[in-house]
């Protein structure tokens, strides 16, 4: 620990960002990173160097905290990237999109505002690009061992990425036109810049890896030539069948899922094929259902594109201000989160009942249904049910809806149909240690588990690469590659 007394000298602080009526002029991103200097070293000293450094645990992958908070306080900037790196594949992605379950597990967080983590861990990451510390990992070796990954998000990546550590020659295929998954079409660009996921590729193809694009494995390539052509397939193709609404007027024209909204938006902001029929709120009153980070997301959306009004409704009630009882430390709690998005204009509403949506004689929305309701306590092994508020019924303004309510598992025809993949009563690949029911095919990620956090996908990859690793080589190296990229230092 570089400074005992740091967290008794000094408060909790973050960069400064663009003011929201500035920055949703663009789709750039506003936080001022580069403007906070020195103030980086000061919130690293604030780290306590725990007995027990909660944060490891509160981290899904892991991530060895206090070490590389102390060298940021020493300005030992390769030393803070080679540690960070050696559990993370993806820190200039976590840095900016992760909601920091590290933080709320922060034993500093008990009584004081927690470790600024995610800044640090972003701040880290752009100084090792910056300085040429960010490098390929390049295998020593080669195995002869072939590899094919289906699909490029963060689980696909991470995997990809350690694989071709171990000596595996990887080769990565993605439907779309670019690599990257949701987190190129589905997170908006004023969070994550295409420009921060091409400069990861780029590292990983110098690596050795080979990406194949428009490449729709079960669509336009059978699944059953790869699992011929490669000694493993890879399946990490996400949770990609969103949650629908099935209320009268759900056939309206201007309803839309939210990945149809935010992905035409990254493709309209950089310059790309929209491939469907345009998405705009200009001028709109948008009513964003679900109040996740997607939903979020579709409000920060409509923003840059000047809707008229924008109304996000929740069916779940109003989470509370601070940590529940029952969400004692260093669990994630629940509580109410207010994000840059929300920040820049929005009303927000719980325990709302969408009831339907109305549509002039054109078809187009012009309205939606909506009630208040009041939940009621479940009964022993019964969900909670809830009711609605009397003569609370009304219409509001609603020329554009999107459904930001989740995912509920992979799409089970195309790859999953070839390879006859067993899945489970949710609808995902069952798996027993990421191996499928057919042998050579691995699954991680949310095609795995369901939807979930891009750092829980990064760990998925991780852990299916080791997995691999063990079937094609009768035992599993990543772990001592991981350490030596520290020791070699």
């Amino acid at each position: 620990m570089g400074k005992p007394t740091g967290f008794l000298e000094h408060g909790r602080e973050l960069p400064k960002k663009i003011d929201p009526s500035v920055r949703i002029q663009d789709n750039k991103e506003f936080v001022l990173n580069d403007e906070f200097g020195d103030k980086i070293n000061t919130q690293a000293s604030r780290c306590m160097d725990c007995g027990v450094p909660f944060c490891h645990s509160g981290c899904p992958i892991g991530n060895i905290i206090p070490e590389f908070n102390d060298a940021v306080y020493r300005d030992s900037w390769e030393e803070a990237w080679n540690i960070l790196n050696s559990t993370n594949n993806f820190p200039e992605v976590t840095g900016r999109v992760c909601p920091a379950p590290c933080e709320t597990a922060c034993v500093l967080g008990i009584n004081q505002d927690p470790i600024t983590i995610c800044n640090i861990e972003k701040t880290i990451a752009e100084t090792a690009y910056r300085e040429g510390y960010a490098k390929p990992k390049k295998p020593r070796v080669r195995t002869g061992k072939t590899v094919a990954v289906i699909g490029s998000g963060p689980a696909g990546l991470s995997a990809a990425e350690q694989l071709n550590s171990a000596g595996h020659s990887v080769t990565v295929f993605e439907r779309d036109e670019k690599v990257g998954g949701l987190m190129r079409f589905g997170i908006p660009d004023f969070k994550l810049g295409m420009d921060v996921i091409d400069r990861k590729v780029n590292l990983m193809t110098e690596a050795g890896i080979k990406f194949e694009v428009n490449a729709h494995i079960g669509v336009d390539i059978n699944a059953q030539q790869l699992r011929q052509d490669f000694d493993v397939v890879v399946l990490t193709g996400g949770s990609t069948v969103p949650r629908d609404l099935p209320v009268p007027g759900r056939e309206l024209n201007g309803v839309y899922f939210a990945m149809q909204f935010l992905a035409q938006n990254n493709r309209r902001a950089n310059g790309m094929d929209l491939k469907t029929e345009e998405i705009h709120a200009k001028g709109k009153h948008v009513v964003v259902i679900g109040g996740g980070d997607t939903g979020s997301d579709c409000v920060g959306t409509s923003n840059r594109h000047g809707a008229a009004s924008i109304t996000q409704v929740e069916i779940m009630p109003v989470p509370p201000k601070d940590r529940p009882a029952n969400m004692p430390w260093p669990q994630y709690p629940m509580i109410m989160r207010t994000s840059t998005s929300h920040e820049e204009g929005c009303e927000r509403h719980w325990n709302i009942l969408t009831k339907e949506f109305i549509g002039n004689d054109k078809g187009d929305v012009e309205g939606l249904r909506i009630a208040d309701i009041v939940w009621e306590d479940a009964k022993p092994g019964e969900r909670p049910g809830f009711k609605e508020v009397e003569g609370s019924e009304r219409v509001i303004p609603c020329d554009m809806a999107f459904l930001a309510m989740g995912f509920l598992h992979p799409e089970p025809t195309g790859v999953l149909a070839q390879l006859d993949i067993k899945l489970d009563d949710r609808g995902n690949v069952a798996t027993d240690n990421f191996a499928t029911n057919q042998a050579g095919v691995f699954a991680a990620g949310d095609m795995r588990t369901g939807q979930s956090l891009v750092v829980r996908c990064i760990n998925e990859g991780r852990e299916c690469a080791r997995a691999v690793d063990d079937y094609l080589m009768g035992n599993s190296n990543l772990e001592a590659i991981a350490d030596s990229l520290m020791l070699s230092k």
